[in-house]
């Protein structure tokens, strides 16, 4: 496709992976809508790249229907959609509580869920867009005390190929991206320290790099799934 004439939302676009896709993609000349929940980082994070901001929280309904009609009509039309939006909390298995895990499902499944759902009415009404599913290593391999973000990783891997299958006929690309750790706000969010700054690490550059790459791929064909690790990471 023709980035620079996308019209494109990221979800939790105001920090990390989805705010360094937003940035990269509206630099080449896409219109771009970024969503997120704090209305005070959305609107620094949109003004600060050219982007329109649209708070929502992906795990509610009527916020995804209202943040999908609010692209179509804002930008004047639309074609991708980044699925980014999602957190982790992690804990040992007999520390884990239905709280926690039912919060992360939410937003890192149903979220993804609905967010893919309102976008592909459209996406199949017009015959033609593009979905990427920011899936994880985690959805490659579990880990120790990572129940309830591993988990919604490899649910996600499994939505994508069943959204690949069901699309494609209508000119759909349903692709996924798989990061291994990335230096973001992430680790904070999910309740653990902050990683010190490490450059040989990834950084959230790296990832919209290659979900730029993978949307730049002329239509007739698509990338089905890329994952993404450091090449010689140092602790």
């Amino acid at each position: 496709m023709d980035l620079s004439t996308a019209k494109v939302l990221v979800t939790g676009g105001s920090s990390g992976i989805g705010y360094a896709t937003a940035k990269r993609l509206a630099q080449v000349g896409a219109r771009v809508a970024i969503s997120g929940r704090n209305r005070g980082t959305l609107d620094k994070a949109a003004a600060a790249i050219g982007a329109l901001p649209i708070q929502a929280d992906v795990s509610r309904e009527d916020d995804v229907v209202r943040m999908v009609e609010t692209v179509v009509r804002e930008l004047g039309g639309y074609d991708t959609l980044i699925n980014n939006a999602g957190f982790g909390r992690f804990a040992p298995l007999v520390e884990t509580t239905v709280d926690d895990f039912r919060r992360v499902w939410e937003t890192n499944v149903l979220g993804a869920m609905l967010a893919a759902r309102e976008s592909a009415k459209h996406f199949v009404q017009q015959r033609r867009g593009n979905i990427v599913n920011i899936a994880s290593t985690s959805g490659q391999r579990g880990s120790a005390n990572g129940s309830s973000y591993a988990s919604t990783k490899f649910a996600l891997s499994g939505l994508t190929d069943c959204w690949r299958a069901e699309l494609r006929q209508y000119n759909v690309r349903v692709m996924q991206v798989n990061p291994s750790e990335v230096l973001t706000e992430f680790r904070v969010n999910s309740g653990r320290p902050r990683p010190p700054e490490n450059p040989t690490k990834l950084h959230g550059d790296e990832i919209a790099h290659v979900i730029a790459g993978m949307l730049a791929l002329d239509d007739r064909g698509f990338v089905t799934e890329a994952t993404v690790w450091a090449t010689n990471p140092k602790d």
